[in-house]
């Protein structure tokens, strides 16, 4: 009976990661289109994308659905690997592993633990900067006033300006333009994340360093999703003759351009942008 108990909870387990795991594949595409335009767009649109992702009702539901599936992919994973662990206590001769299983597949539960490593450093300089960092900046553009004289200004998200240095306008909760002398909010800015990103990879110090740590952890990346993607399906008892060569193919493919996609921005920021 606490047999039984142990192999369903192992099973249940094993589905709760294969559908977390997809569920955060479709996140890390949805991630990918958005972070491209920091080489294929300008900081406005960029910075608008930032807004549009950290105020929508929907999409704010969607990543707290996110943290909450990261989580449990995290926790899970580590239950499954000590479970592994715990029903062979005993070391036993492995003459050639990489015969029987790849790499990937033997090593998920490091590759997974790096991933998280890097999930939790990566939020920390954009994510936690973003919503609590009381000096996060505010997108400025500098714009030819007169002949000669250049000045800068606020962009703010009705499309207008808002010259940096005028009194009339004073800054509250961030982003909010609020009139000085009637304490009446008129408008509000774009935190410029374009700005904060740029900057991280190509710090003079350690510029360099941040980008190949990023590209590492995106190679690491890589081996993780080249055997979870189709193991989820495995996991989930969607395997068909027919159609599994195909999901192993487009699995391979996923694990290989989605990291290489976003490698290269922090390589595109610091070499060429």
């Amino acid at each position: 009976m606490a047999k039984s108990a142990i192999l369903k909870s192992s099973l249940a387990k094993k589905y709760w990661m294969a559908l977390t795991g997809l569920f955060l594949c479709l996140f890390l595409a949805g991630h990918l289109a958005g972070n491209l335009q920091l080489i294929f767009s300008d900081a406005l649109h960029f910075n608008q994308y930032a807004l549009f992702m950290t105020s929508n009702p929907a999409v704010k539901l969607l990543s707290y659905l996110t943290y909450i599936s990261i989580l449990f992919h995290a926790v899970d994973g580590f239950l499954l690997t000590y479970q592994n662990v715990k029903a062979r206590p005993i070391g036993y001769a492995k003459n050639n592993p990489s015969a029987n299983s790849s790499f990937s597949s033997r090593n998920m539960a490091v590759l997974g633990s790096i991933i998280l490593i890097f999930i939790v450093v990566h939020m920390m300089n954009f994510w936690a900067k973003m919503h609590f960092d009381e000096k996060f900046p505010l997108q400025k553009t500098t714009i030819e006033a007169q002949k000669g004289m250049k000045q800068d200004f606020y962009l703010t998200t009705d499309g207008g300006y808002i010259p940096v240095a005028d009194p009339s306008y004073t800054i509250k909760n961030k982003t909010e333009f609020f009139d000085t002398a009637a304490n009446v909010k008129v408008k509000e800015g774009y935190k410029d994340l374009h700005k904060i990103t740029v900057e991280f990879f190509r710090d003079a110090k350690y510029g360099l360093l941040f980008t190949m740590l990023y590209v590492l952890s995106m190679i690491v990346l890589a081996f993780h999703l080249l055997h979870g993607f189709s193991s989820a399906f495995q996991s989930l008892g969607a395997t068909n003759p027919k159609y599994t060569p195909a999901i192993k193919w487009f699995g391979k493919g996923f694990a290989i351009i989605v990291p290489i996609l976003f490698a290269i921005i922090p390589i595109y920021i610091h070499f060429v942008k």
